[in-house]
């Protein structure tokens, strides 16, 4: 089995993840069922397919949380140092054309959340990324096209 790269935190939230579907989102459907089945005839009774669906979906989501879980490779950041960009890194860029600065932190495919400033580390910019240094210029093809971006400051925290 492969190994699935993340941090502390993101770990910590697909446990949360895992709790919340099996102690609140698991034992909701469960009543729903229940209830649907009070109705009679469930052929043709929506609320409880709709149920079912909906349970089918909630213990496929527990099964995928329970695998990233037990395949997770933690990897500490505050054990983390340097001045290139690997992963677990904050990362400081201004675009080269543009002026516009963006921090984002390398993380795990799993946790990754582009609009929390959380980067894939299989996207395009944290490969281009990797092995950089503050100063150093990074050129890379988007899916929006080519971009240019200057590293600033590159931080474990």
């Amino acid at each position: 089995m492969e190994k699935i790269p993340m941090t502390a935190s993101g770990l910590e939230r697909i446990e949360g993840d895992l709790r919340r579907y099996k102690h609140e989102e698991r034992p909701a459907v469960i009543r729903a069922i229940s209830e649907a089945r009070e109705h009679g005839d469930l052929s043709e009774n929506a609320e409880y397919h709709a149920a079912k669906e909906r349970q089918a979906f909630i213990e496929g989501q527990i099964a995928e949380l329970e695998d990233m879980i037990s395949r997770a490779e933690v990897i500490d950041i505050s054990k983390l140092s340097g001045t290139t960009v690997k992963f677990g890194a904050t990362v400081t860029l201004v675009d080269v054309d543009t002026d516009e600065e963006r921090t984002y932190q390398i993380v795990g495919e799993v946790e990754a959340d582009i609009k929390s400033g959380l980067l894939s580390i299989n996207s395009p910019l944290a490969r281009a990324l990797i092995g950089k240094s503050e100063g150093e210029e990074v050129d890379f093809s988007a899916p929006g096209g080519h971009r240019a971006y200057e590293v600033l400051k590159v931080r474990f925290i």
